[in-house]
């Protein structure tokens, strides 16, 4: 029932690969990268609405972001959004947003996904989601999407499926999760490619209430009593400020993502095959391949360009803006308030180590 679905937005990223177009005070997720007036948060917000009632969104974002999702989700709740005082990875984000729900009702199906995600295919999208929250209605199992492959990508994790224990005769066809593989490099990829039964890991989960919460209590149990502190406090004061405890206790938390805390450990997990346009927006040469390109494979996001002799090229630059671009081959050129990167595709995982330079020699 939709009554019972939750979706937990995951919006806490700093976008650091994104540099110098998304920046700390306002990351990737914020951003309109297409052109289309919506930010990927509101992109994100958009398709689940269908799913869960926008009372049932919860966004889980770092403190100083908390100013502005209200800007971009007017109709969003305030008690809604969930600040993160520090960064502790993705299984104390989780937690937090589970004792929030946990706090409100004993019986909560939940999708957990991340703010900064493409999907072109909504309706597949919907269709799918709803099969896996019935499925954790119905099953013991903590469940994951996995994205059918379409290339040796070396930069997604990947989910070996093992196709001999399928759940149940219902039309998802959701399988136990063999093993969970870290990027591989290119030759392991074109493997798992080649053998068939591995999906890429989209970093989306669905489990019910009460199986995650006795999944951190065996696997993460001292994450999970900070937040179960704070669901007891709850549920016993009317006046508890829920805030100003994760304020103070947040900070206690290990650093760890719930892929190393809970889903690796545990022994009831299953995936979901699904394939509905998905793609982690997280680097310029993701973005590049999801952009429509001129007939030299160049591509230009929310700005003007002129190419000669040049190809395979991404280019964004502030509004109002004109590049003129001559003699560059598979080249990120971006500009942002006062910066302007010149970088190689191919280099792009340099970008963090760019930004940590320019703060040290430039301030």
């Amino acid at each position: 029932m939709k009554d019972n679905n939750y979706c937990v937005i995951m919006a806490g990223g700093i976008g650091s690969r994104f540099w110098p177009y998304s920046r700390n005070d306002r990351p990737k997720q914020f951003l309109d990268f297409f052109g289309t007036g919506r930010s990927l948060l509101q992109l994100t917000v958009d398709r689940l609405l269908p799913i869960a009632d926008i009372s049932h969104i919860l966004i889980v974002t770092n403190a100083q972001y908390k100013s502005i999702i209200p800007e971009q989700l007017p109709t969003l709740p305030e008690r809604n959004i969930l600040c993160e005082p520090c960064r502790r990875n993705t299984a104390p984000c989780i937690a937090y947003a589970v004792s929030h729900i946990a706090a409100l009702t004993d019986n909560a199906n939940i999708l957990i996904a991340a703010s900064d995600h493409l999907i072109t295919d909504t309706d597949t999208f919907r269709r799918k989601i709803e099969e896996g929250l019935d499925a954790v209605g119905h099953h013991d199992i903590l469940l994951t999407l996995g994205m059918t492959p379409t290339r040796p990508e070396t930069g997604y994790g990947y989910i070996h499926v093992d196709a001999r224990h399928r759940l149940g005769t219902g039309p998802a066809e959701i399988y136990k999760v063999e093993q969970f593989k870290e990027k591989p490099d290119i030759a392991t990829a074109k493997h798992f490619l080649e053998q068939g039964g591995f999906l890429w890991n989209s970093g989306m989960f669905v489990f019910n209430l009460q199986t995650i919460i006795s999944a951190f209590k065996t696997h993460l149990p001292q994450v999970w009593e900070v937040f179960e502190q704070s669901i007891e406090n709850s549920r016993k004061a009317t006046d508890f400020d829920e805030q100003e405890y994760i304020n103070t206790h947040f900070a206690e938390c290990e650093g760890i993502s719930i892929d190393y805390g809970v889903m690796e450990k545990a022994d009831n997990v299953y995936v979901m095959a699904a394939d509905f346009g998905w793609s982690d927006v997280g680097t310029w040469g993701s973005l590049y391949e999801l952009s429509d390109k001129d007939d030299k494979g160049n591509v230009v996001i929310n700005a003007e360009a002129d190419f000669y002799d040049s190809r395979n090229n991404i280019v964004t630059l502030e509004k109002g803006k004109l590049a003129v671009v001559e003699g560059l081959d598979d080249y990120i050129v971006a500009e942002s308030d006062g910066v302007l990167l010149i970088c190689r595709k191919q280099n792009e995982q340099q970008i963090r180590q760019f930004v940590a330079n320019a703060k040290e020699k430039f301030l």
